[in-house]
């Protein structure tokens, strides 16, 4: 019997970028926590750039693209780290446009979240243009479903939400979840993403839809607008994601190689130092997932 591959610790990003043309890069937990930048994450996404390799940063955000750059303004990620943008709330929205759950639907998430309804990129505004107009209704009125999130991420759980979501599954509506992730950390605070609505809707026997990491649209998305910038179909992609159930095994889904970041929503899985992760417990632990990255690194640097 063979044994499972394993994954290689590595010092620097750096030591394999030079193997790829582009790079498929998740931000919350690699790029930046939330409220500031990661300066060894910037400067190295920097430097592959400057060596030749396209950044697109691939990240389950439910805003789109635009609403995306300016927080990353906002926090100090600058321009010069990254080439493009995909996501998850722009695969979302070619969803939402297309009907996937109706044109009349109930909200669920926060005010800084509306940005979901009236923001377009320049390659979906056109299909925005001519589909009939998408109404946000009370959940009785409701034909779907558009989840981003929790209205207030700091102080809600889901467990907030059962009685709106036994309504919702009793009526019948499906669920347009614009984030797959079910947590992320924010600075120190580790709060709940649009995934976790989605998953207590599962489990009482909704039906979701999901556009996000690990599932193929933001992978399709990020494909048409890579070859759109580049030119190309045909290039070296490398996948950086700290989230194992969603860049990894997205990744893996999409038969790209990927580097794994060990420090984020994970770190207590491979000891008690999170810059000095045990590569014996690492590997079980990716072994018990049935998931093996080709790389993994502490931090991105």
């Amino acid at each position: 019997m063979s044994l499972p591959p394993r994954t290689t610790l590595i010092p620097s990003l750096a030591e394999v970028s030079g193997s790829y043309d582009a790079l498929f890069c998740d931000l919350w937990g690699c790029v930046h926590n939330g409220e500031v930048a990661f300066p060894a994450a910037v400067t190295a996404l920097q430097a592959a750039r400057a060596s030749g390799v396209t950044v697109l940063l691939l990240t389950n955000s439910p805003r789109p693209k635009e609403a995306v750059i300016a927080q990353l303004d906002r926090i100090g990620v600058p321009r010069d780290a990254w080439d493009e943008i995909a996501t998850s709330g722009d695969a979302a929205q070619f969803g939402l446009l297309t009907g996937a759950v109706g044109r009349r639907v109930f909200h669920i998430g926060a005010e800084k979240d509306m940005s979901f309804f009236t923001t377009f990129a320049a390659d979906l505004a056109g299909l925005a243009a001519v589909e009939a107009p998408i109404t946000l209704v009370p959940l009785a009125e409701a034909e779907g479903i558009v989840c981003t999130g929790l209205r207030d991420d700091l102080t809600e759980t889901p467990a907030n939400y059962r009685a709106e979501l036994l309504l919702a599954k009793t009526n019948g509506l499906k669920m347009l979840c614009a984030n797959p992730d079910i947590i992320v950390d924010w600075g120190d605070r580790r709060i709940y993403c649009a995934g976790a609505l989605a998953q207590a809707y599962e489990e009482m026997g909704g039906e979701t839809l999901y556009f996000g990491k690990p599932h193929p649209p933001i992978y399709d998305l990020a494909r048409r607008r890579l070859a759109a910038l580049t030119g190309r179909d045909d290039m070296r992609i490398l996948c950086i994601g700290d989230g194992l159930p969603t860049d990894i095994r997205g990744a893996g889904a999409e038969d790209l190689d990927a580097l794994f970041i060990t420090g984020g929503i994970h770190a207590e899985e491979f000891g008690t130092d999170a810059q000095h992760p045990d590569p014996a417990r690492l590997n079980a632990w990716l072994a018990e997932q049935q998931q093996a990255p080709l790389f993994a690194i502490p931090a991105l640097a």
